[in-house]
C-alpha cells in the first residue's frame, strides 16, 4: 500500500500544475509556450532514451524509429482526417478579443473533439507514468524512488498541458476539471494495475516509443501554433524553452 499512498503525491502536483493554468488563463499563450516546451521535452528528454533502454535487439534503431514514426503520424491522422482540425485560420474561427490575447476558438463540433483527446493522450501516458512507478518498486524500492520523482516533476506539467488543451479547444471550467481529474487519477490506477500483473517491459518500450511520437506531434503541430498566433513571439519563445529546459533539468536530477 505504501506505493499507491506514493502514487498519490503524483495526483497532487497534476493537479496543482492544472489549477495553475486556470489561475493565470489569462496569459494562456505562455502557458501553452511553456506547455509546447514541456509536451516535446518530454519526449525527447524522458520517452526516447526511457524507450531505447528497454527496447533490445541488433535492429533496435531502426525498430525506435519505426515506432515514433507510427505514434507521429498515426496522430496526424486522427487531427486531420477524423477531427477534421483546420490549422488556417479563416472564416470557420471565431476569434474572442479580451485578457490582452486572441484565443481562436474552433466552430464546429469535430474541431472541439480535439481537446479532449489530447487530454485523453496525457492520460493514457500518465496511467504508463504509474506503471513505471509501480515497475520501478518491483524492481527495487530505491528504482521506484527515482522514477517517481522523475514522474512528479513533470506530472506538474502534464496538469498545464491538460487544462491548455482543454481551454484551447473552447472547454469551460466544467470541461477542464473532470478532464484535469482524470489525467491526476490515471498514474494511480497504472501503479494499482501493476500490483495485480507483473507487467514485462519488453512491453513498456515500444509503448513509449510510440508515445514520443505522438508528443512530438502535439508539440510541434499544435501547442507552438497556437501559443504564437497573433502574440509577442519573444515571450512565448522563451516560455516555449524554458518548457523543454525544466523537463531536461528534471529528468537529469531525478531520473538518473
Amino acid at each position: 500500500m505504501t506505493v499507491l499512498l506514493i502514487s498519490a503525491i503524483a495526483f497532487a502536483a497534476t493537479m496543482l500544475g492544472g489549477l495553475f493554468a486556470l489561475r493565470f488563463r489569462d496569459r494562456l499563450h505562455l502557458i501553452l509556450g511553456f506547455s509546447a516546451g514541456a509536451v516535446i521535452g518530454v519526449a525527447l528528454f524522458d520517452l526516447l532514451p526511457e524507450s531505447m533502454k528497454l527496447l533490445s535487439g541488433p535492429s533496435r534503431e531502426a525498430k525506435l524509429s519505426l515506432l515514433i514514426a507510427l505514434g507521429f503520424f498515426a496522430y496526424l491522422i486522427v487531427d486531420r482526417v477524423i477531427l477534421l482540425h483546420p490549422h488556417a485560420h479563416g472564416n470557420n474561427h471565431e476569434h474572442v478579443h479580451g485578457n490582452n490575447y486572441n484565443h481562436t476558438r474552433p466552430t464546429h463540433e469535430p474541431a472541439q473533439l480535439k481537446g479532449p483527446f489530447g487530454a485523453l493522450t496525457l492520460a493514457a501516458h500518465s496511467f504508463l507514468d504509474g506503471v513505471a512507478i509501480g515497475i520501478g518498486f518491483q524492481a527495487s524500492t530505491a528504482v521506484g524512488l527515482i522514477v517517481t520523482a522523475a514522474v512528479v516533476t513533470h506530472d506538474f506539467s502534464d496538469g498545464i498541458n491538460t487544462v491548455g488543451f482543454i481551454l484551447r479547444g473552447g472547454g469551460g471550467m466544467r470541461r477542464v476539471l473532470p478532464w484535469l481529474f482524470i489525467d491526476a487519477i490515471a498514474p494511480v490506477l497504472g501503479v494499482a494495475f501493476t500490483l495485480f500483473f507483473v507487467i514485462p517491459q519488453s512491453a513498456i518500450g515500444p509503448v513509449l516509443a510510440v508515445f514520443a511520437g505522438a508528443f512530438l506531434y502535439l508539440g510541434a503541430s499544435d501547442l507552438i501554433p497556437e501559443a504564437h498566433h497573433a502574440h509577442p513571439r519573444a515571450a512565448t519563445t522563451m516560455m516555449t524553452l524554458l518548457g523543454a529546459g525544466v523537463l531536461y533539468l528534471a529528468v537529469r536530477i531525478w531520473g538518473g
